[in-house]
């Protein structure tokens, strides 16, 4: 592909071999891996299309709720695999759920062809296996004007020109997870437009090489173990990129485009984008847990401790786990399916899920590290540079030893570090929106009437008893 993504001012020229990208590389190779093996194909890939044959889960429709579940359950597999989020994949296959859908009404309301165009282009992509990164948020501007009266119209990605063969369009991207390691992007609006503003509802897939793409990957607080050579992070098994990517008057071609103008279909793309992603968020994040439960017991036995002595922390870490998980597959089962095919979990609890997916994986990560101890926790361990050194290395390693040797200990204290305050930890506050939204979201769907009326049935209650008015 053609290079265009940068970092610290530099045009990376390979991102499958240089340090800043190749962990994000490396961990999508594992779910390719994955989808290959016998063990593990079934969860990684699904029968599709008619002649029956399998492609990845990533590039395939939910039609159903155990297909849900079969996605959640490979979502929490990728992070056992990896010990991270694989970023793009995720948002990538939500963003084709969600216009599969959007498009399917908007060709039956409209009359439009876009439905049809996604269909040709996820057969062909699927016989492809590409990786595809899903792009929702922008740069957005000043947050208390709307996108139409930004004084920089780019704050939020737009439709600058219509051509016969396609369009162009100008904005940016931010915060997007797995570009480095993807094939094409999946562009959709993040957020509900008006008449005034309907030229930012776009949603199109281009590649992401295409002309006028750049890709600036976002600096980590870990970057100066990420750049490092040896053991400071898991580099054969994964690592999560961010980045902000910038579209300079980039051409679409028309069968690429799945939405351009229709502002009032914006608010149904973006629902029909947090049902399943907020559902499937708590199986990576259990994922995610796993790996720390298992590293937390690991660095106490080389410590010269028994996990029994932290049981109850165990325990614990093993309840916020399974709790997500549950909640997401709870949310999948209570769902229905769209005229389209796709199947859409229940959306006041897939929200409930984004709310404990914003606090209950930090306390797991305030556990590991509580177990861990300070060789996992303060950042005060020395470099792998350092334990490879001649000289120094000899001093490092005598004064490191414990029950296991000094390398089994620093390999298994990196490893919490990483998952506790590197590049492994996911996006579970901000991930698939805040949860502020997700408490909105909650607010709206709960019916206080009936709720109301019905404890005032079991009360035996015949007064009416009203919402008071607002007072001015």
């Amino acid at each position: 592909m053609r290079p265009n993504v940068y970092k610290f001012g530099e045009l990376i020229q390979d991102v499958t071999t240089h340090p800043a990208t190749r962990c994000t590389v490396e961990g999508h190779a594992q779910l390719y891996k994955a989808s290959l093996e016998k063990e593990t194909r079934d969860m990684f890939t699904k029968a599709s299309g008619p002649g029956g044959e399998r492609v990845s889960r990533y590039l395939t429709l939910i039609e159903s709720a155990d297909d849900m579940l079969g996605n959640s359950r490979m979502k929490r597999a990728a992070f056992n695999l990896t010990g991270t989020c694989t970023g793009g994949r995720c948002v990538g296959w939500n963003s084709i759920n969600a216009m599969w859908a959007t498009t399917f009404d908007m060709d039956a309301e409209l009359g439009t062809d876009y439905h049809g165009q996604l269909r040709d282009w996820l057969e062909a992509k699927q016989r492809e296996d590409i990786t595809l990164c899903g792009a929702l948020t922008d740069a957005k501007g000043d947050r208390g004007l709307a996108a139409c009266e930004q004084p920089d119209p780019d704050s939020s990605l737009h439709l600058v020109k219509r051509r016969d063969d396609g369009i162009v369009v100008r904005g940016a991207k931010v915060m997007i997870a797995g570009a480095a390691a993807a094939n094409e992007l999946f562009v959709l609006p993040g957020t509900r437009y008006t008449e005034k503003e309907r030229d930012y509802a776009v949603s199109f897939v281009i590649p992401r090489d295409a002309e006028g793409i750049t890709v600036v990957e976002a600096r980590h607080p870990s970057d100066t173990r990420e750049m490092e050579e040896g053991f400071d992070i898991p580099v054969k098994t994964g690592g999560i990129t961010q980045g902000y990517i910038f579209f300079e008057d980039v051409f679409v071609p028309k069968r690429r485009v799945f939405m351009c103008g229709e502002h009032g279909y914006t608010v149904k793309g973006v629902l029909n984008f947090i049902a399943p992603y907020r559902s499937a968020i708590g199986g990576c994040v259990a994922g995610q847990g796993d790996v720390m439960m298992g590293a937390a017991a690991l660095v106490a036995r080389a410590n010269g401790l028994s996990e029994r002595a932290f049981s109850d922390r165990l325990v614990q870490m093993a309840i916020n786990n399974e709790t997500t998980f549950a909640v997401g597959i709870g949310a999948a089962y209570l769902g229905k399916k769209h005229p389209s095919g796709v199947w859409f979990p229940d959306t006041l609890v897939a929200n409930v899920n984004k709310v404990h997916v914003a606090t209950l994986p930090y306390e797991t990560k305030r556990l590991a590290q509580d177990i861990a101890g300070g060789i996992a926790e303060t950042g005060c361990m020395p470099s792998y540079r350092d334990f490879a050194d001649e000289r120094l290395g000899r001093l490092i390693k005598k004064y490191l030893r414990a029950r296991s040797g000094a390398e089994t200990r620093m390999r298994a204290a990196r490893l919490v570090e990483w998952l506790t305050l590197g590049a492994g930890v996911p996006g579970c506050m901000h991930g698939g929106g805040s949860p502020d939204g997700a408490r909105m979201m909650i607010r709206s769907g709960l019916d206080f009437e009936r709720l109301v009326a019905m404890a005032a049935r079991l009360a035996e209650i015949d007064e009416k008893v009203g919402e008071p008015s607002r007072k001015k």
